[in-house]
């Protein structure tokens, strides 16, 4: 891939908001920590420095040497790296007498700069910092103020180096996308050529090249990122490729038997293996939201090492994962806390022989399902809800045992189902059921009851990074609330939940 933008992670939240937006230019680009530059750039056109929590003022800030970079890429830097590049290069950054954090506007733009273009005064930007820029680094240009922030852009005479103390990449920035263009586009000259088509072409390529002859191992999971990484390698090696449908036992209600029937007409190889007691069995008596998922990755595991010994010679091991999985799992992709492990993340144990293929790596979710488009994927299967890897084993909040799995299958099932007749489903990002570690009191006929209370999760989201929980019909969630109660024995109680990503994640564990 050419004409790469490379964003360097100072451990900003909003790192990967900067990636997505610049991937919705159609522009590629991939996020790498600050402290790990790639010594080879000629396969770069721009750089962008991300915010961060540190100060520049503090004795730990990140401080890497841009020297291999500056006066030769165009760079953006944005909050802390505006900070960074001033504070460092002759300029002054002080804590900020006021409170800088939220929506301002833009008072004054310079004339005629090519980062402010088509962009006019009073324009919406996002602040998020408590350090300021009080002056600018040697050869600084003001470009842009606010009524609080004087500094608020500015660029390096000299060199294609600019600097805003905003974030373009946040929703509320009215012209953060046109900004990120006027810099990408029109100054660094980056070419706009990633397209779910030049994806399906590359990769299919790279696949040919990296697994030649070899046979592949694919775990299917119904889903959409797995079954688009299935069609592209198979696209790539054929009836090298060998996918199987592991049933864990934490499925929805007749997921294995619907998935299985899903994939008849796809002309996939696909073989189904019912492993859900070897899975219940390994989770016996674990509580612990990690524990529950590195239990289900060893088993995951174990089940695809002793398949793989079923198919002669076979070399790879497919996996579905894509990006916010990377970025959520592994620090190597930015100086950030880990929030959760994901099972088909991290690599495989040394026992197992088999080298890991991830066609989907660097994809956000939005991405997967425009390359499903382009791969004449069903639509109904490319607009199915994600499902988390390890199942409902973490919608079961503490221990998991048959009959929690059965009660919260029929939930999930009457709830999702709702959905669908309802007309709601495909406005959902995402939804499912909780089954909380409590009992409550409650009262059917003349009978007092003691019984299980659920949670419904309904979300509003784009790739999972952020989403907002989604405001559903009242008469749709009485109705749900009523269903449930009289049909799933064991429930006396439904809750809605309400929480935005951040501060709350998606699933409860």
């Amino acid at each position: 891939m050419h004409n790469n933008v490379l964003i360097l992670d100072f451990g900003s939240q909003y790192t990967q908001l900067i990636a997505r937006r610049v991937r919705e230019l159609n522009i590629y680009c991939e996020i790498h920590p600050y402290n790990k530059i790639p010594t080879d750039l000629s396969g770069f056109k721009a750089v962008i420095l991300s915010g961060s929590p540190f100060s520049v003022r503090a004795e730990d800030a990140p401080h890497p040497d841009l020297s291999k970079i500056r006066k030769q890429l165009p760079v953006l830097a944005v909050c802390y790296g505006a900070q960074y590049l001033a504070h460092f290069n002759g300029g002054k950054v002080e804590a900020s007498e006021i409170r800088e954090y939220g929506r301002a506007n833009l008072s004054v733009i310079k004339d005629d700069e090519a980062l402010f273009a088509d962009i006019t005064e009073n324009s919406q930007v996002w602040m998020s910092h408590s350090d300021t820029i009080k002056e600018l680094p040697e050869n600084g240009v003001r470009l842009a103020s606010t009524p609080d922030v004087l500094n608020a852009a500015y660029r390096i005479d000299g060199e294609d180096t600019y600097a805003i103390q905003f974030h373009p990449e946040v929703y509320h920035s009215t012209d953060g996308k046109q900004l990120l263009e006027n810099f990408l586009v029109n100054i660094a000259k980056v070419e706009q050529e990633w397209t779910p088509e030049a994806f399906v072409d590359m990769t299919v390529a790279d696949l040919k090249k990296q697994i030649g002859d070899d046979k592949v191992v694919l775990g299917l999971s119904g889903g959409v990122d797995s079954t688009v990484a299935a069609v592209l390698l198979h696209k790539a090696i054929g009836k090298n490729l060998y996918c199987i449908f592991v049933n864990n036992g934490l499925l929805r209600k007749n997921e294995f038997e619907s998935v299985l029937d899903q994939y008849k007409h796809m002309g996939l190889n696909v073989k189904g293996v019912d492993a859900s007691a070897r899975f219940l069995d390994a989770l016996a008596g674990i509580s612990d939201p990690e524990g529950k998922r590195k239990a289900i990755g060893k088993t995951f595991i174990d089940v695809f090492d002793d398949e793989a010994h079923c198919i002669k010679d076979v070399k790879y091991l497919a996996q579905g994962t894509i990006y916010p999985d990377v970025i959520e799992s592994v620090s190597v992709n930015g100086p950030s806390v880990t929030i959760k492990s994901h099972h088909n993340v991290g690599g495989l144990p040394a026992y197992m022989k088999l080298k890991v293929v991830e066609p989907l790596r660097m994809l956000f979710k939005d991405e997967v399902r425009r390359v499903g488009a382009e791969l004449e994927i069903d639509k109904e299967l490319l607009g199915r809800h994600p499902f988390p890897g390890p199942g409902l084993a973490i919608r079961i909040l503490g221990d998991i045992t048959p009959e929690k799995v059965r009660i919260l299958q029929e939930v999930d099932a009457i709830f999702v189902n709702g959905l669908k007749e309802w007309e709601l489903y495909d406005k959902v990002w995402q939804a499912g059921a909780i089954l909380l570690p409590v009992n409550s009191v409650g009262v059917m006929g003349d009978e007092r009851t003691y019984e299980k209370v659920v949670a419904l999760r309904a979300v509003e989201s784009t790739d999972g990074m952020t989403a907002d929980w989604v405001n559903l019909p009242y008469d749709f969630l009485q109705k749900t609330s009523n269903t449930i109660i009289n049909r799933v024995k064991g429930v006396n109680r439904v809750v809605y939940d309400i929480s935005s990503k951040p501060p709350a994640t998606i699933e409860w564990e």
